[in-house]
């Protein structure tokens, strides 16, 4: 015989009741069943509140107690929908709503005593909501029986005896287990329906059994009549490997032991009520949950022996809104009683701890209890300790609340190292702080506190490290989306896959900003149509964006600043401090003043967040990367020369004596190579700050001030009150440009502006490149860097390439984005 349970779900409704009915008819058909269902969904909540309301002397009561009516009413008349073309339905149909009205005027009139007494005693409680199990099975019971299904009802209340503690009545096991052989011995129904939840005492009052009372009442069936199967149905395929609520990667879980159900279900598996296996696991009766609105989907199997699978970690689980109290002071080491006294006063009080752990010196204890029982239990504690208090022997008790506990469970942790040390370097790896820690001696979960903003957080990454093939998510946040932001979002759309399938790097941009709108989505931005998504999105914020990351808190996040805007460079430091890792094209940060570039590093390492700004020196040519290698591994940079100035360097390419300087000039401006000011190229600015980075990434601490820059313009170009104004000096300018020209064509010379580290100083400046010289056959925009080294001491190590335009530049940024997902 197998004993089902459906939950409030499962009745919720006419549509769900039918699947219910089509599941029980499936499997009568093989072997006898006993069904027993909970209150319709909702229906608990909606009997506590107007009891709280009548009790309260608010006549709100009556409209709660109507919409109780309501609800039932709809679900019968689901069921019936066409009874008015059978007459014996129609019949069936008018019987049940009698019967129906008939307990719930039993229920008005009783609602309307507790308004008059202004009264909610424990045991009017639960005569009150015995009335959720008993309506809902008479409904269902009603319903088979119109379709000519072989049932038997039997008030669970009849068999189940327990002792008289209201609201949580302890069962009478001896009584009980009679009641039920006895009763299931002379029946010979294909299915016999009973109410779950409810009980009686051995005085004849109602009693019920408390939380998840309809899965006990299941349990204590199957256990006394030596079940073949307990099955649980609800919502969903099972217990998972973690909140799918939270978790979208979460699976099912095929097979579970009693004692890892057990340890789930106690850190937050609301799937499974503890105290529901108990009395099968005795037995050794098997429990499968599954799924009422995905019959054929497997469920999970919970039995004594489980088949081993790869991971040694089986579930991860979570409970919301706790608070963490500690005792602690001098006083209490080597001294007896404390715990003793402490947690009597608790029981005393019924306070449930859920969570304990003690320094080995016995200077504190630190335990976990729900957050609605923090004040109360400070204020008994402080009153118990008030004499040690008072000396200074310990200090009065210390209260943490809005936390939760996460937790790592599984049979076979205990014969495999390094889980523990999997899970908390992944927690700090996304900077989510630990509270306290507790492991029993079982080895059986791993429990951790922390605060409960990190929970979506801390759960994604332990259900990425133990239970995904290894894929990495990273969140990237973009602020700039220009040509270059463009370029770089449609190269990841294009990579998104290669890279998941062959490095098993998941890229999801989650937020998007340029001047002025912002997006961000947890789900991720669509990216064939995220320019209408930020179109749309709302006013755009430097602070604004940063708050909605912080706020998502997804792991592994990136902040990615494709803008050369001061601010933006100045808030670097906020997303380090939440190691959130920050990819800069933007230069200014680490050419800027140099403490705060300092500033920015040792955030990085701090707060274990990646810092890395490839493309602020030639694009997406791999200059910075070889210079930090080469640093790294104990070489030492002696001179570095280069070109780093796309533009100058198409500039300098175009011109000659058939061309004036000013068109050269003209042409690189509309086709992109310069800034709408060219002044901003010209004047070699933007390369200083590339050679001071390069310095600064050598070890030397130099400031632009510290540069020596030879600047070729002539004065009234760089005093030119406009763009337009400079283009005339040009004009007027164009024999000294060409005379520039005549020079170097004289000595067979090409010109360059060149940036030179050499011996702590850097200095910048147009140069009459010889030929032979690497630098002078360097054509269109492209770089190059010479690093002279200790080891490379003569023949320099050389990187050339494009180092300007905006595919190759968003390419810099996206290496700099898969280096952090390698990491």
């Amino acid at each position: 015989m197998k004993i089902l349970k459906f939950g409030g779900t499962s009745v919720g409704s006419a549509e769900n009741i039918n699947k219910v009915i089509s599941i029980l008819e499936q499997q009568s058909k093989d072997t006898n069943i006993a069904v027993v269902v909970s209150a319709v969904g909702g229906i608990t909540d909606k009997l506590l509140e107007a009891a709280n309301l009548a009790c309260n002397k608010d006549l709100e009561y009556k409209q709660t107690y109507n919409a109780i009516w309501s609800q039932h009413s709809k679900v019968i008349e689901g069921l019936f929908e066409n009874s008015d073309h059978d007459k014996n339905l129609k019949k069936s149909h008018e019987a049940l709503y009698d019967l129906i009205s008939e307990k719930l005027n039993e229920l008005k009139s009783l609602l309307d005593g507790i308004y008059l007494i202004n009264e909610l005693s424990p045991k009017t409680k639960d005569k009150l909501l015995s009335f959720g199990e008993a309506l809902s099975s008479t409904i269902i019971y009603h319903t088979l029986k119109s379709r000519q299904v072989d049932v038997a009802y039997k008030n669970a209340q009849e068999l189940i005896v327990t002792d008289s503690n209201f609201n949580n009545a302890i069962v009478n096991f001896e009584i009980t287990n009679i009641n039920i052989q006895l009763y299931f011995n002379s029946n010979s129904n294909a299915i016999v329906l009973l109410p779950g939840f409810v009980s009686k005492s051995v005085h004849g009052e109602i009693t019920t059994l408390g939380r998840g009372g309809s899965d006990y009442t299941a349990a204590i069936i199957a256990a006394a009549i030596d079940a073949d199967e307990l099955q649980i149905w609800t919502d969903v395929s099972g217990m998972y490997t973690t909140n799918p609520k939270l978790v979208k990667q979460a699976a099912p879980i095929v097979e579970l032991s009693y004692q890892e159900a057990v340890e789930l279900s106690h850190f937050g598996a609301k799937v499974l009520y503890p105290p529901t296996v108990m009395p099968v696991l005795k037995k050794k009766i098997p429990i499968v949950i599954k799924n009422t609105l995905d019959p054929e989907a497997l469920g999970t199997t919970i039995t004594e022996n489980t088949q081993p699978n790869g991971s040694p970690v089986k579930g991860i689980s979570n409970i919301e809104n706790i608070a963490l109290l500690t005792l602690q002071g001098n006083g209490m080491v080597g001294v007896p009683g404390f715990g003793k006294r402490l947690f009597e006063t608790l029981a005393q009080e019924k306070i449930n701890i859920v969570l304990i752990t003690q320094s080995s010196s016995e200077h504190s204890i630190c335990f976990g209890i729900s957050d609605n029982d923090a004040k109360r239990a400070k204020e008994v504690i402080d009153t118990v300790f008030e004499y040690e208090i008072q000396l200074l022997k310990i200090d009065p008790i210390i209260v943490e609340t809005d936390l939760s506990i996460i937790a790592v469970i599984g049979d076979k942790m205990k014969n495999h190292q390094g889980i523990s040390g999997k899970m908390f370097s992944t927690l700090g790896k996304n900077n989510v702080n630990i509270r306290a820690i507790a492991q029993g001696a079982s080895e059986r979960n791993i429990s951790a506190i922390i605060h409960k903003n990190d929970v979506k957080k801390a759960l994604n990454s332990l259900h990425e490290q133990f239970f995904e093939i290894k894929t990495k998510q990273i969140n990237l946040f973009i602020t700039g989306v220009g040509n270059v932001g463009e370029r770089l979002i449609e190269q990841i759309h294009q990579q998104k896959s290669y890279l998941k399938e062959n490095f098993k790097i998941s890229l999801k941009i989650a937020g998007l900003s340029n001047s002025r709108t912002m997006v961000v989505n947890d789900d991720g931005i669509n990216l064939k149509h995220w320019k209408q998504q930020l179109e749309n999105g709302e006013k755009a914020s430097l602070k604004g964006f940063l708050n909605h990351v912080k706020k998502l808190n997804l792991r592994n996040s990136v902040f990615v600043d494709i803008t050369a805007n001061d601010a933006v460079a100045n808030i670097y430091g906020d997303y380090l401090k939440h190691s959130i890792s920050v990819v800069a094209c933007n230069k200014i940060a680490c050419s800027g003043n140099i403490e705060y570039y300092n500033e920015l590093k040792i955030l990085s390492r701090q707060y274990n967040a990646a810092f890395l700004f490839e493309t602020n020196v030639g694009a997406g040519l791999p200059v910075i990367d070889t210079l930090n290698h080469l640093v790294t591994s104990g070489d030492k940079i002696n001179t570095i020369q280069a070109v780093l100035s796309g533009s100058l360097n198409f500039i300098f390419n175009n011109f000659n004596a058939e061309t004036t300087f000013y068109d050269v000039v003209k042409q690189a401006q509309e086709e992109g190579y310069t800034e709408p000011d060219p002044r901003i190229d010209l004047s070699g600015i933007d390369v200083a700050r590339k050679v001071l980075i390069l310095a600064r990434e050598s070890g030397h601490a130099l400031e632009l001030s510290d540069l020596e820059s030879d600047n070729f313009l002539t004065n009234d170009a760089m005093e030119a009150a406009s763009v337009e104004d400079f283009f005339k000096t040009l004009i007027k300018d164009e024999t000294y440009y060409q005379s520039l020209f005549k020079s170097a064509e004289d000595k067979n010379c090409q010109l360059k502006f060149v940036a030179e580290f050499n011996n702590g100083k850097a200095k910048v400046g147009l140069q009459e490149i010889p030929e032979g010289h690497p630098f002078y056959n360097l054509k269109g925009k492209d770089n190059i860097v010479m690093f002279y080294t200790q080891r490379y001491p003569e023949q320099p190590m050389i990187i050339k390439g494009a180092g300007a335009g905006a595919d190759v530049t968003a390419s810099g940024l996206f290496a700099d984005i898969i280096r952090i997902a390698n990491n």
